[in-house]
């Protein structure tokens, strides 16, 4: 049962405005939990919006529900890193500390990384507190398009190209200078095409450098439709992800794993010896370059380009990698273990809902 919170819509009335959605978000978000939860549920909180597990934890007061905090990203450590908080202001540090407030009274906090959780043990949160669950995509509907199937290789002219993707959020926290200096140097390649798929707050500083340095290798699209992401994320040769170095204990580009799952080569930008440069090292499905090391990801393309053999080989070891630790049932069935070890099976009552079979149904059709 989906339980909808209202809140104002203002943010297009600039800083105060998003202020404001904010807060009646976070004050409707308590009203919803005190009604609804009872002594033994368990409310499990996300990072989205930030500092939710805050607001969560005041809801959840004397009602006897028990806290989960399921960490995708870490606030507010991220702004910090980005300077969009000043971290010697006092408000700042009366944020970690009900942050912190809110993970001390957690029966478990979730995070996809052991980094994180080191993180923040090193910060006064007990160990013992947390779970490593990684992040997942569907194997099922995110599956490997081969070339000559792939209508959008077609629909947008790539089928004789090396086309090198990048694909999802242009996000604060990701690198692009590096990406396109790579490109900037491989504009002679007639064969090489630089994608760009997706959308987010930088991605019109990057369409203003594409333009600046006049790189008609580099082609932009907007974001696509969740059912065609087999087809969009299968569509690249080779795929590019990239995280700051300064952001590796705070958050996961999710990019990653649906890459994985199409069985793409991936070319990592950020720390080499980070979590994912570590898992791409030890399973062989990629290579890993520093930010600003443009000239080094340009030959790291070329030696992809030329040599189709190993790129197989490789995108064959990332679906085999996504399969063994990444596909969803793995990680929804460590969640169903750890909430069976807080809750035991003895007190969950399942009631199912009068339109059960409707929706089962949509569901089948859907994945059909």
């Amino acid at each position: 049962r989906v339980h909808r919170v209202w809140m104002t819509s203002l943010g297009y009335r600039g800083l105060w405005g998003r202020a404001l959605d904010y807060l009646t978000f976070h004050v409707n978000v308590i009203w919803r939990i005190r009604r609804l939860a009872r002594k033994g549920d368990v409310v499990i909180a996300c990072t989205d919006p930030p500092l939710l597990s805050v607001t969560v934890m005041l809801a959840t007061l004397g009602t006897g529900a028990v806290l989960v905090n399921w960490l995708h990203d870490l606030y507010p450590e991220v702004a910090i890193q980005l300077d969009v908080l000043d971290e010697r202001r006092l408000m700042v540090h009366l944020l970690l500390w009900l942050r912190n407030a809110s993970l001390r009274r957690a029966r478990r906090n979730v995070t996809p990384i052991p980094r994180m959780a080191e993180f923040l043990s090193a910060h006064g949160i007990s160990s013992g507190s947390f779970a490593v669950i990684r992040q997942w995509a569907d194997g099922t509907a995110i599956h490997p398009v081969e070339p000559a199937t792939n209508r959008l290789r077609r629909e947008w002219c790539l089928q004789d190209k090396f086309v090198v993707g990048y694909s999802g959020n242009f996000g604060r926290v990701h690198d692009f200078n590096t990406i396109l200096e790579a490109a900037e140097r491989l504009r002679d390649r007639r064969d090489v095409v630089f994608l760009f798929v997706g959308d987010g707050p930088r991605k019109g500083a990057v369409e203003h450098e594409v333009r600046r340095r006049g790189l008609g290798n580099v082609v932009l699209k907007p974001l696509q439709p969740r059912e065609g992401l087999a087809e969009a994320l299968s569509l690249a040769d080779v795929h590019l992800v990239s995280l700051l170095p300064e952001l590796e204990n705070c958050c996961v580009p999710s990019k990653f794993y649906g890459i994985l799952a199409v069985g793409r080569p991936i070319l990592f930008i950020g720390d080499t010896s980070g979590e994912l440069g570590q898992t791409i090292r030890d399973t062989g499905c990629g290579a890993s370059v520093e930010v600003g090391d443009g000239a080094k990801l340009a030959r790291v393309i070329c030696q992809f380009a030329e040599s189709e053999v190993e790129r197989r080989e490789m995108g064959a070891r990332a679906r085999q990698t996504f399969e063994s630790a990444f596909n969803e049932s793995i990680g929804v069935g460590t969640w169903h273990q750890l909430l069976k070890e807080i809750y035991p099976p003895s007190r969950i009552t399942v009631r199912p809902l009068p339109d059960e079979v409707a929706m089962a149904a949509r569901r089948e059709a859907w994945e059909q």
